[in-house]
C-alpha cells in the first residue's frame, strides 16, 4: 500500500528541469500528497511519521535526507541514482554521462546512509548509451529500466531477503553539479565535442547556449548535427558559414563544422550569415 506522496509544490517547479505533478499520479494509487519546499522540515517528518512506513522511496529529489527523515522508514530509505554506482555518484548524471561518451550505464536502486550515494545496491540494471544519444532518450531509457527494478525490488523486499551489496570504493567516481551556465557552448573545441554538449544540455535540461553581439542576445541550441567540408571554410570559430531559412551551419574548432537545424532566441531566423557567435565577437 502507497499512503503518501510527498512532491515540490507547483509554485516551485522551476527548481527542477524534470518536475512532473504527481497529484494525478498519487490520487490515481489511492495516497495523500503533500507538497513539501524542504523534505526534512519538521512539518514534512512529522507527516511522514503519522503514516509509519517500512520504506521510504527517494526518487527524483535532490535535497539530502536527514536524520529524521531517515528514522521515518522502519526498514529503510531507498533511492534512485541515474548512473552504475559507485561510478559517477552526485549530480548531473545524465549529461555527464554523454559528455564523457560512456558507452553503458545503469539505473541503481540502493540503501540511503549518511553518505552522498554511497549505501548498499539494491538493484542495478545496465543498458547501452546509443552514440547519438540526448538528455531525452537517456532520461527515458532510466525510467523504463527503473520500471522494471521497482517490480524486482518490491518483490525482494516483501520476501524479506532484498539485496544489500556494499559499494566497493575503489572504483567511486563523482560527477559535480552542472548549471544553465555548464551549457555555454565553446566555438574552438570540435564539432563533435560540441555536439555532445548539445545533446547533453537539451530538453528536459535548459539547453545548450550561445549570443550572438552581446549576452543580452542569447541563442538556445536544441538540436545540431555535424556538417561535413567544414574544413573547406576559410572562417574564425563561431563564425556563421553557411545558412538558409531551416537551419545554419557554424565553424568549430579543428576545421569542423556543425549544423543547427533546432534553435530558440535571436531576431528575425538563423543569425547572419559571416556573423560569430560566442565569445569570439
Amino acid at each position: 500500500m502507497l499512503p503518501l506522496v510527498v512532491s515540490l509544490p507547483f509554485e516551485l517547479a522551476h527548481r527542477h528541469s524534470d518536475y512532473v505533478d504527481l497529484s494525478g499520479a498519487a490520487t490515481a494509487a489511492g495516497a495523500g500528497l503533500l507538497p513539501a519546499p524542504n523534505a526534512n522540515a519538521p512539518e514534512i517528518c512529522e507527516a511522514i511519521e503519522a503514516v509509519a512506513p517500512d520504506y521510504v522511496f527517494v526518487i527524483g529529489w535532490s535535497q539530502i535526507c536527514r536524520a529524521r527523515l531517515m528514522k521515518a522508514a522502519r526498514l529503510g530509505v531507498i533511492g534512485y541514482h541515474p548512473s552504475p554506482l559507485p561510478r559517477m555518484r552526485g549530480r548531473a548524471v545524465i549529461p555527464w554521462t554523454i559528455l564523457r561518451d560512456e558507452p553503458i550505464t545503469a539505473g541503481t536502486l540502493f540503501w540511503i546512509d549518511a553518505g552522498v550515494d554511497t549505501g548498499p545496491i539494491l538493484e542495478q540494471r545496465f543498458f547501452h548509451v546509443a552514440p547519438g544519444e540526448t538528455a531525452e532518450t537517456l532520461y527515458r531509457q532510466h525510467m523504463v529500466a527503473l520500471d522494471a527494478m521497482m517490480t524486482d525490488a518490491l518483490a525482494a523486499l516483501a520476501s524479506g531477503t532484498p539485496r544489500r551489496e556494499k559499494q566497493d570504493e575503489r572504483f567511486a567516481t563523482w560527477a559535480a553539479r552542472r548549471t544553465p551556465e555548464s551549457g555555454r557552448i565553446d566555438w574552438s573545441m570540435t564539432a563533435t565535442e560540441i555536439d555532445r554538449l548539445v545533446r547533453a544540455s537539451g530538453r528536459p535540461y535548459p539547453g545548450a547556449r550561445t549570443h550572438t553581439r552581446s549576452r543580452q542576445d542569447e541563442l538556445i541550441v536544441w538540436q545540431a548535427r555535424i556538417a561535413v567540408d567544414g574544413d573547406r571554410h576559410l572562417a574564425r570559430s563561431g563564425q556563421v558559414i553557411v545558412r538558409s531559412d531551416s537551419s545554419f551551419i557554424v565553424r568549430c574548432g579543428s576545421g569542423t563544422a556543425l549544423e543547427i537545424t533546432e534553435w530558440d532566441g535571436g531576431v528575425g531566423g538563423p543569425p547572419a550569415l559571416h556573423a560569430v557567435l560566442g565569445d569570439g565577437l
